[in-house]
């Protein structure tokens, strides 16, 4: 199918899936609980080549490496703040999770960017061209070593794309809360609690690759698991 047709397609389905439902109906298909109720991946949706050159170690030190950048704690919370020069975090931190660490040992780039500093670079980010009524976009770029990633928490929808490496998602509907310690990193969940988990436990999972979006719904439980040093940006819509 043409890329053309085949963005058309899924710009049609979810504009009929993103409709308010009908009062006292609550099903996907009675109308457009789908955007609300139901995680979705996109595939060739927006060309990032030109921002995914942008992103390269390279370029991203030449270009920010003297800027100072905010880190958080991989817990659920994220409590601590940390801010030092990019450079250091790449050259210095940006390294695969140690599995005996704790979240609260353990620094993630991801969120609290400065958008004035980077605007450079996020003009060139073309996101999803979805909305849903009443919220507006704010973008949050992250990078960040093998074996990291955020333990599960959740918040308002939005749209998560890998640019480089791949990312490994775990969600759970908002009524069903995760078995977690929230100062665990997911590496240590998924080596200590996941194994043991009964079928009927088990989150809903996918591997998001370079150059794919996941759409996670408002309120969904997630965890995320970095496999390798990945670049990724989230349009929240909140």
């Amino acid at each position: 199918m043409a890329t053309g047709l085949r963005r058309l397609l899924l710009l049609l389905v979810l504009w009929t899936l993103a409709a308010p439902a009908r009062p006292g109906s609550g099903k996907a298909g009675d109308g457009g609980c789908y955007a609300f109720s139901r995680p979705v991946i996109l595939q060739g949706l927006t060309d990032n080549l030109k921002f995914r050159a942008l992103c390269s170690r390279q370029r991203l030190l030449a270009s920010f490496g003297d800027s100072v950048v905010r880190l958080s704690t991989a817990n659920t919370y994220s409590y601590q703040k940390v801010d030092l020069p990019f450079r250091e975090y790449v050259e210095q931190l940006l390294h695969p999770q140690d599995p005996t660490s704790l979240g609260n040992d353990t620094l993630y780039f991801f969120g609290d960017n400065n958008f004035t500093e980077w605007a450079s670079l996020f003009r060139h980010y073309s996101p999803p061209p979805f909305r849903l009524l009443g919220t507006t976009p704010a973008y949050s770029f992250g990078i960040a070593g093998a074996g990291s990633g955020v333990p599960f928490h959740w918040h308002g929808p939005g749209f998560s794309e890998v640019i480089y490496g791949r990312k490994r998602w775990f969600l759970y509907p908002p009524e069903k809360t995760p078995e977690f310690h929230p100062n665990k990193t997911t590496l240590a969940w998924f080596r200590d609690t996941y194994p043991a988990l009964a079928p009927s436990a088990r989150p809903l999972e996918c591997t998001i690759q370079a150059g794919e979006v996941l759409y996670f719904p408002d309120r969904w439980w997630h965890a995320t698991l970095n496999l390798d040093t990945s670049v990724f940006i989230s349009t929240f819509l909140s």
